[in-house]
């Protein structure tokens, strides 16, 4: 396992770095850069053309003057950064622990993210919790009451799950209600220390549309896994030996049954992230989507680099967990 483990930490360090490029590259490749984002928001603000802005000078402030290597230099750390007031070059990047500094605010990255990274896991953690609550009894339910009045209830709610897209889902939830009872999800948000309830309330509509869409492949895939199971000679015998289908089912089936099913919910973490993106903007919550959505408009490419790694890093180690995990389930797996 230890091996395994170093072997696997080395790996992470590799993709984070291709991850960390391919951002890097991606966000600038965009047409238009964060001054081209400043003269128009200048320019809409004053109703005005501000041909006299000089545009070499915030460039040099900002530090995109340099070609692409250097500025992706200067971010990982192996570069020194001019100060742009006194000039003096120092090093501050990935290699110091540091994500820059925001273009448009100045204030570090890290900073910005601590502050909303709180939302983003709070929302996602929820959304699994309410997948896994749906999906796991309904799967479990439809395999071993297969082709009953129960199976194709869930197995249909499972497909009108795939099919419904969850960005619908949610403006209808905000624009219905609205309309028809006079309510709306309060745009503000409720600290958790102030008041614990309302804080789940509000997260509540959000992650349940989100954990909705997520469990229907997790619904499935616990289906076709428990049937597969149940097929098995080692049931079989559990059942000659008259043991109680709680015991047969929760004790012997179960646990061997989920090991697909904790790997489609490690895969569904980019997906849930994404989701997570657009549940923030329509439900006005202050996490990492809503900050990386809003930095990306503005070609604020430190931020949105910061917002991606720190995504990346989320989905590789909860990947490792994954197969870790598997080791626990099934006892036949062993790491060398």
């Amino acid at each position: 396992m230890r091996q395994y483990l170093i072997r696997r930490l080395l790996l992470v360090v590799v993709t984070l770095f291709m991850v960390s490029t391919l951002v890097f590259l991606s966000i600038r490749l965009i047409p238009g850069d964060i001054v081209d984002s400043l003269i128009a928001e200048l320019q809409r603000s004053s109703g005005t053309y501000l041909g006299t802005l000089d545009r070499e000078a915030l460039e040099r402030l900002w530090g995109i003057d340099v070609p692409i290597y250097v500025q992706y230099g200067r971010w990982m750390g192996v570069l020194p950064r001019p100060d742009p007031v006194t000039g003096e070059e120092s090093f501050s990047g990935i290699f110091q622990g540091s994500l820059g500094a925001s273009l448009k605010l100045g204030a570090p990255v890290t900073d910005m993210i601590r502050g909303r990274m709180a939302v983003t896991f709070e929302l996602g953690l929820m959304a699994i919790a309410i997948a896994c609550l749906i999906a796991l009894p309904v799967g479990i339910y439809s395999a071993i009451r297969q082709d009953t009045v129960g199976d194709y209830v869930g197995r249909i709610i499972a497909i009108i799950g795939l099919s419904t897209p969850n960005f619908w889902l949610a403006m209808m939830v905000m624009l219905y209600p609205a309309l028809y009872l006079g309510w709306s999800p309060p745009v503000a948000l409720i600290s958790f220390r102030e008041d614990p309830m309302g804080n789940l309330m509000q997260f509540l509509i959000p992650a349940a549309i989100l954990g909705t869409s997520l469990s229907a492949m997790i619904m499935r895939m616990t289906r076709t896994m428990m049937l597969e199971v149940l097929r098995q000679d080692y049931i079989r015998t559990a059942w000659s030996k008259g043991l109680k289908e709680r015991v047969v089912v929760t004790r012997h089936a179960l646990k061997n049954a989920l090991i697909p099913v904790v790997t489609i919910v490690g895969a569904t973490l980019p997906i849930m992230i994404g989701g997570a993106v657009i549940m923030e903007n329509i439900f006005a919550l202050p996490g990492m989507g809503r900050l990386m959505t809003n930095s990306l408009l503005q070609r604020d490419y430190t931020v949105v680099s910061g917002v991606n790694l720190v995504f990346a890093t989320a989905v590789i180690v909860a990947n490792l967990l994954v197969d870790i995990s598997y080791a626990y389930l099934d006892p036949r797996v062993r790491y060398r």
